[in-house]
């Protein structure tokens, strides 16, 4: 029964994948189509991300109220309706009406399956998970360009993304019941970051206290914020370093930034394999150290092609963190709390995503592109020294814990 659910739940993130790279690469032909000035794309961008944060940061307490099935079913079917509606659109203002319901279930959505994974499945199924959605990330801008190139119709391209979402619905709909008797008979239980299990200790009785208020909190929603700041700085800002900084053409440089996004999603799958042998917090430290090691390769004066070496690098070291941490949420803050903060990590996430990388171009454009590296130095040293920090505070607080 729970294998049946995990099954859905890969499907979901493959869907959950799929509609985030559809704009980027529709826009050139649906601006030219619908006579919209090329900052309209920046625009919908804002409108969808400022859904997902704010369904993001209310998600635990719609979570609580529903639960996961029944708002991951709404969620899907809230982003398949905004889907076709791009598809119907006559003009400008529509998409920015459906990028409203697109934004706020996908927050949902993502808040939702990723606490329930890290709830009641094991470690190397988030990372796996998280893989899955790269996948569905990459088919999507591929089923884009198959209509493009055909008909020249990006309806068509939102269209089949549409009705891939309607399938997942209906399968949503019918799984519903599976997902409180999975929750009923679930045996997996979260250890701490030494092995030991810890539900009776975190989820006792305690004082009604916020989320936020919780030691360690705030330093997780930082590195979350920077971590995706990170990688979606280096997205769409690699290309730019390589062309200006080390001299390669728009098109060298793009298949080169492309090997960032191969070292994420095979990282993902590897590190399923590895979380067998190696802890959650391990595996963050030793991404960390690795993505700073490919962002000072990046740095130093050194030939072009070893600028393809960093960024493979980076993409390997980015791989195990965000998924990790996910995983960790209810063993650093108790299952009790885990739901709020998994919505609260996941709004911060979107933040860094959708607002770093403007000011680091924005900063770049003041100075010079060179500035990008050091700029992607110093976000992951923070995140290091922002982990390492909850790491002593949460291994002080067990040891306060084990003393009483």
């Amino acid at each position: 029964m729970a294998v049946y659910l995990l099954l859905i739940i890969y499907l979901a993130f493959i869907s959950l994948g799929l509609p985030d790279s559809l704009l980027g690469a529709a826009w050139p032909v649906m601006q030219s189509d619908l006579s919209a000035p090329i900052e309209t794309g920046g625009i919908l961008f804002m409108m969808i991300a400022f859904g997902t944060i704010i369904s993001s940061l209310v998600s635990g307490r719609i979570l609580k109220l529903f639960g996961t099935g029944k708002v991951t079913f709404v969620s899907v079917l809230m982003t398949a309706i905004a889907l076709l509606g791009f598809y119907f659109a006559p003009s400008v203002i529509w998409l920015i009406i459906c990028a409203i319901p697109l934004g706020l279930g996908a927050g949902a959505v993502d808040a939702g399956l990723n606490n329930y994974v890290a709830t009641h499945y094991k470690a190397h199924h988030m990372s796996w998970l998280h893989c899955f959605w790269g996948i569905g990330a990459s088919l999507g801008p591929i089923i884009m360009a198959y209509f493009i190139s055909g008909d020249n119709s990006w309806r068509n391209g939102y269209l089949v993304i549409a009705g891939i979402q309607f399938v997942l619905v209906l399968i949503l709909f019918f799984s519903l019941p599976l997902w409180n008797k999975v929750v009923h008979n679930s045996t997996h239980s979260i250890p701490d970051q030494n092995g030991d299990e810890i539900y009776q200790m975190k989820d006792e009785p305690i004082k009604k206290i916020k989320p936020t208020q919780i030691k360690g909190v705030k330093l997780a929603l930082v590195s979350f914020l920077l971590y995706c700041g990170v990688e979606a700085t280096v997205n769409l800002w690699g290309s730019s370093f390589l062309v200006n900084i080390k001299g390669l053409n728009a098109a060298t440089a793009a298949s080169w930034v492309s090997m960032y996004f191969v070292g994420i999603t095979a990282g993902r799958l590897i590190t399923g394999f590895i979380t067998f042998k190696i802890t959650n917090r391990t595996l963050i430290r030793s991404g960390q150290i690795t993505a700073l090691t490919g962002a000072v390769i990046l740095l130093l004066p050194l030939p072009a092609f070893f600028s393809l070496a960093g960024f493979i690098i980076i993409g390997l070291g980015l791989a195990p963190i965000f998924p990790c941490m996910l995983h960790e949420t209810p063993s650093r803050f108790g299952k009790k709390h885990s739901q709020t903060i998994m919505g609260y990590q996941m709004a911060a996430a979107y933040t860094g995503t959708t607002f770093m990388p403007p000011v680091i171009g924005f900063i770049v454009s003041h100075t010079t592109m060179g500035v990008f590296t050091i700029c992607i130095i110093i976000f992951i040293a923070v995140m290091i020294l922002c982990s390492e920090k909850l790491n002593s505070l949460l291994k002080t607080s067990q040891l306060l814990k084990q003393e009483r």
